[in-house]
């Protein structure tokens, strides 16, 4: 997944985000600091939103279980991926993956899990706490085994 696919995805689901919430196209355009006008176009989807618009919305809406569905378990993370093409430090607790995700395999105290709807990967430790993540297995491979051997020294 990669910035142009989060936008057509996202930039179609406008509406369907902005009912789930509640909100009116006055409401939703100044939550997101654009124009009703351009909203209106997003959501008549004669143009799509930007990528600073989709953060935006994935940032104010990180609930939504349509964001959800289309990015998978952690929005944030998705977008953070993809805005840093990787992410290699700690960045916290998570649920463990157990319905957005799929285990790749374990090393030690890691494991390398895949999201299921946006196919990026993250590594996590045995209290569910994130350490990486990326787009590319091969670079998370490498850093499993990196992770996985520094915890035997």
């Amino acid at each position: 997944m990669d910035k142009q696919e989060v936008i057509d995805l996202l930039s179609s689901k406008m509406k369907l985000i902005r009912d789930e919430k509640g909100y009116t196209q006055d409401k939703m355009a100044e939550v997101l600091g654009i124009s009703k006008k351009t909203l209106v176009q997003i959501e008549k989807e004669r143009i799509q939103a930007s990528w600073t618009q989709v953060v935006a919305l994935c940032a104010l809406f990180r609930d939504s279980e349509i964001i959800e569905s289309v990015l998978g378990d952690s929005p944030l993370e998705v977008i953070e991926t993809i805005a840093h093409e990787e992410i290699d430090v700690p960045k916290g607790k998570t649920l463990g993956g157990k319905v957005w995700w799929r285990e790749i395999k374990r090393m030690g105290p890691f494991r390398l899990q895949q999201n299921l709807i946006s196919k990026h990967y993250r590594i996590l430790d045995v209290h569910n706490d994130r350490w990486y993540s990326s787009f590319d297995k091969e670079e998370a491979l490498k850093r499993l085994e990196e992770l996985a051997k520094g915890a035997e020294l």
